[in-house]
């Protein structure tokens, strides 16, 4: 318990806006009996602006939040060792993809197992606090941290923003469940290839970058609305 709170009070220090540890002893690909999910929201005004299109703000900030999270959980990566134990933070440039352009150990599965939040049906991490206008990162680890309540199922019911201010009309409307695959979600072509377009088209940076479908979430609007009381 006070090895999980040193850690969670570590983390924050460090800028991280949500902190979640969860259960990986049973996770397909993993080696490490626990995970530690942390969070970055992303500023009200950018998320405001991405409701209308892409911006070259969003385009900067994504990298230097990217930035943020991998000093994060590297700290926690030196905090664990330099107490006895085994920690590997999945830091941009360790992370492996495959020929689909998946992670071996995507980011969303330690959010979800660490209860941050569930994968919405924009096929991104949906948190309570911040919808889904989140940047994320984990670490992994073998030390006896305390963990949350993984989260199964889909909390996003009948709603639909996501899929219907969708550019590229990629998202399914599924209600995920854990162990779903990734393309019963999303046309991860379709939304690419308009992601491209449409972030060209805006700012002249040919790169697959849109955000309409977390800016539109109403968990995102919730996010909004509490920052503006």
């Amino acid at each position: 318990m006070e090895l999980t709170e040193e850690l969670r009070e570590l983390l924050y220090d460090k800028g991280a806006g949500l902190v979640g540890v969860g259960d990986m002893s049973r996770v397909q690909n993993c080696d490490f009996q626990a995970g530690v999910a942390v969070a970055v929201p992303l500023p009200e005004n950018v998320i405001r602006d991405l409701q209308k299109a892409p911006t070259k703000e969003y385009y900067e900030l994504y990298g230097s939040l990217n930035h943020k999270l991998n000093e994060i959980v590297m700290a926690g990566e030196e905090f664990l060792r330099n107490k006895g134990f085994d920690a590997y933070a999945q830091t941009t440039d360790r992370v492996e993809v495959n020929e689909e352009n998946v992670s071996v150990l995507p980011h969303k599965t330690v959010a979800v197992r660490a209860g941050l939040g569930w994968i919405g049906k924009n096929c991104l991490l949906v948190t309570h606090q911040y919808g889904s206008a989140v940047r994320i990162s984990s670490l992994l680890t073998n030390a006896p941290l305390e963990c949350g309540e993984a989260v199964m199922q889909s909390r996003c019911g009948k709603c639909s923003l996501c899929v219907e201010n969708c550019p590229a009309q990629a998202l399914k409307g599924t209600l995920w469940e854990a162990g779903m695959r990734r393309e019963e979600i999303v046309d991860v072509g379709e939304c690419y290839k308009k992601q491209v377009e449409i972030m060209s088209k805006e700012t002249g940076i040919e790169t697959d970058l849109c955000g309409k479908c977390f800016a539109v979430c109403a968990y995102t609007r919730k996010y909004l609305k509490s920052a503006d009381s």
